[in-house]
């Protein structure tokens, strides 16, 4: 407060030197004299330490499995998160049967804020976790599920964030907010059949046939998968880049003007079968996933705890959160 009252101070003091000058019927105000200007940022801040916690919540639940009680009590929590940050929210009950026959019972979670605006953007992430650490460098821990922290949480915490700061200033456009549920129950190398991208987000793929609205479309959407790792950078992915080239460019000048390009790289990756290939495939609209590319990994190109147990909240960074945030929140509160 202090450093804004001096400067409140300083242009009453100049205001006043004007109007004394003006006062007079042959003055003439000093050329080259001009108020301060004071910039307004319309875009609020980001806090990493918020969506920090959000990450830490849904970790404390156990691994979100579909069909376990922790899945069921997370699914009630982030719904009353959405609702309480002033979002109408809608919850599809889903039932999907997975590539291994399981019949998965799951929640797709939808925060809409200004519903009755036409103009309208997605921003998403899936909440479920893998069920099988199948690529731990351990294989005693393969058929134990994952925390899920980065792989799910990370994404979610960051969209909760945003939904946070859009409940005390709302944007010009529309936005919904959707958490996919069983994103994640996919064949892992150690399936012998047959391989399929449709093995994979299995709610999206329930929702892009049955929205929550008839009807509904919008700008694009923005899918948030594993975006608080350590030491992450984000390349344009594959089918982002051939579906929603424009997106992609808009997501990475908003990194470039907040100062995030340090982990948003320009270069391209490879194609990742995620959740945006069917909003894109299905839905129609143009969906780009913001994902990690680790090309010296030896574990992982998704990084050294993707669909392990060390997918843990010991392994989420703050400053990771912190750059996607700011960007994202960045490209919402510049469309009009």
């Amino acid at each position: 407060m202090i450093k804004i009252l001096t400067r409140i101070n300083v242009l009453a003091l100049l205001l006043s030197v004007l109007l004394a000058v003006c006062s007079s019927c042959t003055a003439k105000a000093p050329k080259g004299l001009k108020a301060p200007v004071v910039a307004v940022s319309t875009v609020p801040a980001f806090n990493a330490d918020s969506a920090y916690a959000y990450v830490k919540v849904q970790t404390d639940f156990g691994p979100r499995v579909p069909n376990t009680e922790a899945h069921k009590a997370c699914a009630q929590w982030l719904e009353g998160k959405l609702s309480g940050f002033g979002a109408e929210t809608v919850v599809q009950n889903i039932q999907v049967t997975a590539f291994d026959g399981t019949v998965i019972n799951g929640f797709n979670i939808i925060g809409r804020f200004r519903p009755k605006l036409k103009k309208r953007v997605i921003i998403c992430s899936h909440w479920d976790s893998r069920p099988w650490a199948d690529n731990d460098p351990d294989p005693a821990n393969h058929n134990k599920p994952v925390d899920a922290a980065n792989d799910g949480a990370s994404g979610v915490a960051v969209i909760l964030e945003i939904a946070r700061q859009m409940q005390r200033k709302q944007p010009e456009i529309g936005v919904d907010c959707i958490f996919f549920d069983a994103e994640d129950w996919g064949p892992g190398d150690e399936w012998k059949g047959r391989h399929t991208d449709e093995m994979w987000g299995l709610g999206t793929q329930y929702w892009a046939r049955r929205p929550h609205v008839d009807g509904y479309t919008a700008r694009f959407a923005i899918l948030l998968d594993m975006v608080g790792g350590k030491d992450a950078v984000f390349y344009r992915e594959g089918y982002s880049q051939h579906f929603a080239s424009a997106v992609v460019d808009k997501v990475w000048k908003a990194a470039s003007s907040t100062g995030n390009d340090r982990v948003f790289n320009n270069s391209l990756s490879g194609y990742v079968t995620d959740d945006h290939l069917f909003i894109n495939r299905i839905a129609g609209i143009p969906a780009i996933d913001i994902i990690p590319y680790y090309p010296d990994c030896a574990q992982s190109s998704f990084g050294p705890t993707w669909h392990t147990v060390s997918d843990n909240f010991s392994n989420i960074s703050k400053s990771t959160l912190q750059a996607v945030g700011e960007t994202v929140m960045h490209v919402i509160y510049n469309e009009k």
